[in-house]
């Protein structure tokens, strides 16, 4: 995706091409930028309000303290002028007389000025920091509720990824950074005003003519920040593929295949091709800023040069002093600082304030999967459940192509039943729609004769345990990978132990260093096991378990493991599942053979649907693919058996 998502308000203004569209342009312009702006102070006040008058007080501290600093260094180098003048006049000074003078008095509240400068210093940057953690933790917990809330239909939509990969750049010191700069901003006017009243008698005109260079350098920087923001926006697919192949280069279940195939090279090279494309478009941007701020700069240079010259020409004449020159010409260098700072500064918050924007657009995503009741039921648990599909039909998110097409099927209480297809035959989709991880594009799904919509959806996602093909894998202890099955559940050693020998886990646990509290995986406990694929699936199976859910269903939950080891768990789920109802995919179709009724799939559609042996009777589909697998399977025995025979002969 290269466009820009829709929720970003600062693009739904056309360009000015009149004065009352320019009053709208900035109007629009500036709201949204305070709108932001304000989202960010309410992100820093939830994270810790002490943290925002912590920062207040440091910025009136910065903005008055170069003022104090620069009225005592006029006062004492007046006051060693004065007493020079009067050592030229004969008179003497000792000791005593400097301890007793103005001079030391100003030299000791410069000393305590210098102190507190340093102390409110390192209280800033210790503020900074701790509340940089704070609201990092916040905004963060904030996304991970916001994207728990979304639909997983969400997942399937490139804009979404960009609004997420957005939102989790976002998250890190970009708020309080653009705090830093507000507040920098506000003392940057205090200063700045402060200097302005202290040239307002002897050089009215130097403060006009500083802020009048300044403008143009205001205009490009403001321009320039609005076009680099725009080109990573319309670039952000470059970015992504850059993460995308770096990242790939460091992923650790992949390492061993790029290793194999030496993709390292192919994945850098594909790396800097993006780069070169993405960097090539920025670098003329920031190129072309700084020649116009360069010539900004010569200009502010040269009006600073004749006013410092005017004031020296004052001393020459005797109309200053030499601490009158000090503070003249360091209030004229203050105030082009200061110019420059609120230009650079709201430049960077007005940049920043766009780039939370990508935050906002994510918070502002609304989930579907809701309940369309203002009341919505909840399931009853500990019961038979009827799930029945009429004329459901379903096609991805962002694609026209039908994956189910005109489903109509019964699951009664108590059945077990077997999906069986080829792949793409529309299984796990399935599986997603009765759950109500997606809704169906056409028709309806009943849970107990009540539509699945009308549902209240956290309640009715505990009425099933799951066991996907894609399973989590999770780098927590053994037993925390059971207990995940249902966290509202007493978490018991006994109930995890016995979901474990339920799924025939607990002789992995017992081959574990430390039993069930060993650490799996290595990514945060360098002891931390790393279990076979196999093995994690029976862990999978015991999640599932251990959810004591009504309805258990398994897509494929055991493509790792052999035959023998498939059979015994649907041996155990069989004898363990008593009136629930129960929904699995297998490819090895030996397994459908314990199902009360196989639905066979393909292209989408359900095309035959009965027992094994009615199946096998009619002939069909379910037929030629049983007949097919077991005449494979044979052949494979024999050809075992023949290659441990021939040794033999």
């Amino acid at each position: 995706m290269n466009g820009p998502p829709p929720s970003y308000q600062y693009d739904k203004v056309p360009p000015p091409k009149s004065p009352k569209d320019l009053f709208r342009y900035l109007r629009q312009l500036l709201g949204g930028f305070f709108s932001r702006l304000f989202y960010i102070f309410k992100l820093v006040w939830e994270s810790g309000p002490i943290f925002l008058f912590l920062m207040s007080f440091v910025a009136l501290f910065n903005g008055l303290m170069p003022l104090v600093g620069a009225l005592l260094s006029q006062g004492i180098l007046n006051s060693l002028q004065e007493v020079i003048l009067q050592q030229n006049d004969g008179r003497t000074y000792d000791l005593p007389t400097f301890m007793g003078s103005m001079v030391l008095f100003l030299l000791i509240w410069l000393f305590v000025y210098r102190i507190l400068n340093k102390v409110v210093s390192r209280l800033s940057h210790a503020i900074n920091r701790i509340a940089g953690e704070r609201v990092v933790r916040h905004v963060r917990i904030r996304i991970m509720k916001k994207a728990q809330s979304l639909d997983l239909s969400s997942f399937d939509l490139p804009a979404f990824y960009e609004k997420l990969e957005n939102a989790n750049r976002e998250a890190g010191n970009r708020p309080i950074s653009i705090l830093n700069s507000t507040f920098e901003v506000i003392s940057a006017v205090i200063s700045l005003v402060g200097y302005i009243v202290i040239l307002a008698q002897p050089l009215p005109l130097a403060t006009v003519a500083i802020i009048l260079t300044a403008i143009p350098a205001t205009i490009v920087n403001f321009i320039y920040r609005k076009r680099t923001f725009s080109y990573m926006r319309r670039r952000s697919s470059d970015r992504r593929q850059m993460n995308y192949f770096s990242e790939l280069s460091v992923n650790k279940d992949l390492a061993k295949e790029i290793r194999i195939y030496d993709l390292g090279d192919e994945l850098t090279q594909r790396y800097d091709t993006v780069f070169t494309r993405y960097y090539k478009g920025l670098k003329s941007l920031i190129i072309k800023e700084n020649i116009w701020q360069v010539i900004f700069a010569i200009i502010s240079a040269v009006v600073n040069c004749f006013f410092f010259a005017y004031i020296a020409y004052g001393v020459f004449l005797g109309d200053y002093r030499i601490g009158d020159y000090s503070l003249y010409t360091g209030a004229l260098t203050s105030i082009a600082t200061g110019v420059n700072t609120l230009i650079t500064t709201s430049a960077s918050i007005y940049e920043g304030t766009l780039f939370i924007d990508n935050l906002l657009s994510f918070m502002k995503e609304k989930p579907q999967i809701i309940p369309r009741i203002e009341t919505p039921y909840s399931p009853k648990r500990g019961t038979a459940h009827t799930l029945e599909l009429r004329h459901v039909s379903f096609a991805y998110p962002g694609s026209d192509r039908a994956v189910l097409k005109d489903i109509n099927l019964t699951l009664r209480p108590g059945e077990t039943v077997a999906l069986v297809g080829l792949n793409g035959a529309g299984k796990t989709t399935l599986i997603k729609l009765l759950t109500r991880l997606y809704d169906p594009t056409e028709g309806e799904i009943l849970l107990d004769g009540k539509d699945l919509r009308d549902y209240d959806v956290k309640e009715l996602y505990r009425l099933f345990g799951l066991v996907f093909q894609d399973f989590g894998k999770y780098a927590v202890s053994f037993a925390d990978n059971i207990r995940f099955g249902d966290l509202r559940r007493e978490g018991s050693v006994e109930n995890v132990v016995h979901a474990a020998k339920q799924a025939g886990a607990d002789k992995v646990a017992e081959e574990l260093p430390q039993s069930y509290d060993t650490q799996l995986m290595r990514y945060f406990d360098r002891n931390g096991i790393e279990l076979s694929g196999g093995q994690w699936q029976k862990l999978s199976v015991a999640r599932a378990f251990y959810s004591d859910a009504d309805i258990l269903i398994l897509d494929e939950p055991t493509a790792s493991l052999d035959p023998l080891a498939e059979q015994e768990i649907f041996r155990r789920f069989d004898e363990l599942r008593k009136d629930k109802t129960t929904i699995f995919v297998s490819h090895r179709l030996s397994s459908a053979t314990v199902a009360s009724k196989i639905v066979v799939l393909e292209y989408g559609r359900v095309i035959e649907e009965g027992t094994h042996r009615e199946l096998i009777d009619k002939n069909g589909k379910y037929a030629l693919l049983f007949r097919t697998q077991a005449e494979r399977y044979l052949e494979e025995q024999k050809q075992k058996k023949d290659e441990t025979e021939s040794p033999q002969k």
